[in-house]
């Protein structure tokens, strides 16, 4: 049972003001894994005095000073991160061999990253006779989700420290215990006190009061559009700058001339890759109506190979959702995909065999038959549901990838990397794979339409902490 009880708050371990806790669920069985203290405004409070405290000195720290406490701050959490590691996959519910390598792998990468990012990037320039210079934006709000939890706080919490912002971090409760080892790593890093701050609690308690304070200058949040829509309300009314990272429906669009079965198969690992909950999740695969029969035979097959099982156990390549309610709401979509006469190709909404009692375990699911106006096609099912749409030609194919209120991914396969490319172009997402291109974290990350603004990632992430100032000098 793990059991945390304080906040790291001004570079202390502090009791919480209420007495009310959250509990927290492992994925594969159902138990209750641990406790969390669950944050009131008053603690949010209390965090942004804090981080408001320490800004002035921290800003003014230099980039190289700021680096060596991210490069400690990555050390500390690689000597961690088999614990973190198997923290996450019990969490979250995703397989411990890959939660090691991307749940815990990535956010030490980053954090070393932007550290070396930090140390080459050019903050002042002349143009003319004003000197352009970056600063940053000050007190952030970073409110993160459950799905990749860390790796999400590490998109906020590296770049903005790097920035010389001050960081209030409201992780998931869902999902919070890596929350507390980063808190953890950073205290035995050095970090200044109150440069970050971390308090958990429920989005409508505590998230919403840190979006709220007026002593908060940003607010970077990723997680679903109806909670970006109520962040971007309430931010308003301190007109605070707003970085969403919001939900997908990403489509893989599979050219006639793309080699079907890598295709079929790189979509399938693309909507599966944490039992689907991955705002980039190939979800929708577009193939042309005289390959639609073996593409979907092709789908069946792949998807039989996903084993699910315990995230722990070895074998498992598709681990538990994340909570009941994320079942729940799962088994009804497909539910619903029947309803409105999709074909079940594969999967279904009832329990797979062979799994641990209590865990929240659904089947690899493959609708065929797809009409792009259907609830699967068109909503974030945040599970391993891959809906096959058939497309009459180029034009219909890019028509039905950019008939969505997302545009956070997607994918293109062809033989012809020029005509692969002219695609990808005419796809309104943010990030476009190419035939299976690997994910960059140099690269920005964020989406168009209503999977949100602002760009996580790289030198670009940094960017998004920072505001431009300019002296106009004399002579």
């Amino acid at each position: 049972m793990l059991v945390r009880d304080r906040f790291f708050i001004g570079g202390e371990w502090v009791a919480p003001s209420g007495s009310e806790t959250i509990e927290v669920h492992n994925a594969g069985t159902g138990e209750v894994m641990g406790r969390v203290p669950a944050g009131t405004e008053k603690d949010v409070a209390a965090a942004v005095s804090a981080a408001r405290a320490a800004f002035a000195k921290w800003s003014e720290t230099p980039p190289a000073a700021r680096a060596e406490f991210l490069d400690k701050i990555s050390a500390a959490l690689k000597a961690r991160a088999d614990e973190l590691a198997r923290t996450i996959a019990q969490e979250v519910g995703m397989p411990l061999k890959m939660a090691s390598r991307i749940q815990a792998g990535l956010p030490i990468a980053n954090f070393a990253n932007y550290a070396k990012l930090v140390k080459d990037f050019v903050f002042e320039q002349r143009v003319g006779n004003s000197l352009v210079v970056r600063e940053p934006v000050g007190v952030v709000g970073a409110i993160t989700p459950w799905n990749y939890p860390l790796h999400q706080i590490a998109l906020k919490v590296a770049p903005a420290l790097a920035a010389g912002c001050t960081v209030v971090l409201k992780p998931s409760e869902v999902a919070p215990f890596n929350a507390f080892i980063l808190a953890e790593a950073a205290e035995s890093a050095g970090l200044p006190k109150g440069v970050l701050n971390v308090v958990t609690g429920y989005g409508a308690t505590a998230g919403e009061a840190l979006v709220k304070h007026p002593g908060v200058d940003m607010i970077s949040f990723t997680g679903s559009t109806r909670a970006g829509k109520r962040i971007s309300e309430l931010a308003a009314q301190t007109v605070k700058r707003v970085a969403l990272e919001l939900g997908g429906k990403s489509a893989s669009v599979i050219l006639d001339d793309a080699d079907l079965a890598t295709a079929v198969k790189g979509t399938l690992n693309g909507c599966y890759l944490n039992s689907g909950q991955t705002c980039t999740a190939l979800t929708r695969m577009l193939v042309p109506e005289k390959l639609y029969p073996e593409a979907t035979r092709i789908a069946a097959e792949v998807a039989k190979g996903f084993t699910v099982g315990d995230p722990l156990a070895e074998g498992t390549r598709l681990g538990p959702l994340t909570s009941k309610a994320q079942l729940e709401r799962v088994r009804n979509y497909i539910e619903k995909g029947i309803a409105e006469g999709a074909e079940l190709v594969a999967g279904g909404a009832e329990a797979p065999e062979g799994v641990p009692a209590g865990g929240y375990y659904v089947r690899p699911t493959v609708f065929g038959k797809v009409r792009n106006d259907m609830t699967i096609a068109q909503e974030e099912i945040f599970g391993p549901v891959l809906s096959i749409i058939a497309y009459r030609d180029e034009e219909d194919a890019v028509r039905i990838a950019n008939d969505s209120p997302y545009g956070l991914a997607g994918a293109v396969w062809s033989k012809d990397e020029a005509r692969a490319q002219r695609v990808a172009r005419r796809i309104r997402a943010g990030q476009v794979d190419v035939n299976g291109g690997a994910f960059n974290m140099n690269a920005p990350f964020g989406g168009f339409k209503q999977s949100g603004h602002g760009r996580e990632a790289g030198v670009y992430g940094l960017e998004e902490f920072l505001e431009y100032k300019s002296l106009q000098l004399k002579g």
